[in-house]
């Protein structure tokens, strides 16, 4: 046993050593079949980065492949939600995104005006990190993300990550340039034929198993035979019908990547996070210093193909300034998700899966929940303690949250459109009636909120009530559960709140790489210990004391999983035979 200083007490993994040493020859029979790898990762994104770290973080070696010979030029997002910067926590990426994200001293602000020329709607403001870091501190009620989210584009975000796996590569084959061709999938393993993107030259790879990290137009989803079903209103083929008729056009976007020293200009309502207009364009700082994105609609008889970017990006912002366009096209967002989320050994994560509008930030930020959920049951598998049932419940955990974040991204694109709906174009004009109607748009626009900053259910509030390996509670009512919000709750299923302990060390930071029991009570826990030993479950026993954590926890056990979703909790083990079902369910045999 060991003693930490916190008053917390560690009972060392069980029986993890043995399985951690596994073959690269596996037997089935008389059959021999060698192994390149355990896992081959198809898409080198953030959410195929972040599998390959959360891998080689559990112990399993696996092969990534990126078609780019870089990671992207393109700035695809801006936002690292918390509950993302919780996983890059225990990672160890945390601090690396924080050196390179906008300044901990800077506030965010969303600020709608009619241009950079025109007037101020209405604005959104919102704490800086090292605000929030105090404000996590003073209130410490667990309704909050142990870490702040971090502004940082996917330009800087992606480099981290590979230099992270190429300076710790032990487990992680690293492979930019190289593409996924096909595969073919049997009852041993997935055959994977891939091919450089320089030199044309093709090779195979056997694995256990395979994940498609690999976009939007996925090899991995096609070859699956898996489809999309898309929410009509992103159609692009069609035009969106809202209320009271009025057809709005295809939401084809339009986006110009630009730098420029006018940052008095840029920042006239004050520092903004994003600048938004009632017509539909959006102005997001990427480092709050010299470089923005803007996203600009595109009519239905426009062709962006014929657009000159900085004579489109003056136009929207209502004035002329030095700049440098970097990048500029056109694209098309989508509401999308796979009707599927794998078969046998072949799983999708991230936009392969699901695809939402930027507004929220949802994209990312779920394929990186995707890549925890996915490499955990992985390393479970190929470890020997787990069984494939996990992979069953991947699909049934993750693609609830796809859902219910896709729903989310519809609303928020359907409050910019009532927004749209109600512009007058007499918001440019400098009179009475100009003034009148700014007045009138920008309480419409308050009273509307800005809920896909805040949206904290979406964030870290996700639960699997469904899923096949919780031990689910049949007495007792389930706490609230709303997209809008989190109530801090340890009901099967759900994220449980952290919480700073006396000693002002997170909670969150004693929860250990597998499963970890936490007690918050004198109660025995040898039986669950021996019956995890005896199969090679990886458990730690932490003991916490700290009444205030006791009483958020509500049980005096509570079982939590690799991804520190609530397992099981009670006040008391249950007898052998409850005690292998609880173990033989979490892990999914």
């Amino acid at each position: 046993m060991l003693i930490s200083e916190n008053g917390c007490s560690h009972l060392l993994s069980h029986g993890l050593s043995a399985f951690l040493l596994l073959r690269a020859v596996k037997v089935w029979g008389e059959k021999k079949v060698t192994m390149d790898t355990k896992v081959l990762i198809a898409g080198g994104g953030p959410v195929g980065l972040s599998l390959a770290m959360l891998l080689q973080h559990f112990g399993v070696e696996c092969i990534m492949l990126e078609r780019n010979e870089t990671t992207t030029r393109h700035p695809k997002m801006d936002i690292t939600n918390g509950r993302s910067m919780e996983i890059f926590r225990k990672l160890g990426v945390n601090e690396l995104i924080r050196e390179k994200a906008v300044s901990a001293d800077n506030d965010y602000g969303v600020i709608w005006c009619t241009n950079l020329s025109g007037w101020e709607l209405e604005r959104f403001d919102y704490p800086s990190t090292n605000q929030v870091w105090d404000r996590l501190k003073e209130e410490n009620d667990g309704k909050y993300a142990l870490e702040p989210c971090a502004r940082i584009s996917q330009i800087v975000l992606e480099p981290i990550f590979k230099d992270k796996l190429e300076d710790n590569c032990h487990l992680v084959d690293v492979r930019f340039g190289w593409k996924l061709v096909s595969f073919q999938q049997d009852e041993d393993g997935v055959t994977s034929t891939i091919k450089s993107t320089k030199t044309g030259e093709v090779k195979t790879i056997r694995s256990q198993y395979l994940a498609g990290c690999d976009g939007a137009g996925s090899v991995v989803r096609n070859g699956l035979g898996i489809n999309l079903h898309e929410i009509s209103p992103l159609n692009p083929d069609a035009a969106i019908v809202m209320a009271e008729g009025e057809k709005i056009p295809p939401r084809r976007r339009y986006m110009i990547h630009f730098k420029s020293p006018e940052i008095g200009l840029l920042e006239r309502f004050g520092r903004a996070w994003h600048l938004q207009s009632p017509h539909g364009w959006v102005l997001i700082a990427q480092d709050d210093a010299d470089t923005w994105t803007i996203h600009i609609p595109v009519l239905p008889d426009e062709d962006p193909d014929t657009f000159d970017p900085k004579r489109k990006l003056f136009d929207c912002l209502g004035c002329e300034f030095e700049c440098d366009i970097k990048v500029a096209n056109a694209w098309t967002p989508r509401l999308s998700i796979a009707e599927s989320y794998g078969k046998g050994r072949v799983w999708l994560a991230g936009d392969s899966a699901h695809q939402v509008v930027p507004t929220g930030g949802y994209g990312m930020n779920t394929g990186i929940g995707d890549a925890l959920a996915l490499g955990w049951a992985f390393a479970a598998i190929v470890q020997g303690w787990g069984g494939t049932k996990l992979l069953q419940a991947y699909e049934t955990e993750r693609r609830h949250v796809g859902i219910r974040n896709r729903l989310a991204s519809e609303r928020h694109v359907k409050i910019r459109a009532d927004i749209r709906n109600v512009l007058t174009e007499d918001i440019h004009n400098d009179s009475s009636d100009g003034e009148q109607s700014r007045q009138k748009l920008g309480q419409y626009i308050k009273e509307l909120g800005n809920l896909e900053n805040e949206a904290w259910g979406i964030e870290w509030g996700y639960r699997y009530d469904e899923s096949p390996v919780i031990c689910h509670e049949s007495d007792g009512e389930a706490p609230p559960y709303k997209w809008e919000e989190y109530t801090p709750s340890t009901w099967p299923g759900v994220r449980p709140p952290n919480l700073f302990l006396k000693d002002g060390v997170p909670l969150f930071d004693h929860f250990g790489k597998f499963f970890t029991l936490l007690t918050f009570a004198e109660a025995p826990t040898l039986a669950i210990e021996d019956a995890a030993t005896a199969i090679g479950l990886p458990l730690d026993i932490v003991a916490i004391k700290d009444e205030k954590a006791a009483d958020l926890y509500e049980k005096k056990l509570v079982l939590l999983r690799p991804d520190h979703h609530v397992a099981w909790r009670g006040d008391t083990l249950p007898d052998e035979a409850g005690i292998h079902k609880i173990i033989d369910t979490i892990r999914g045999h």
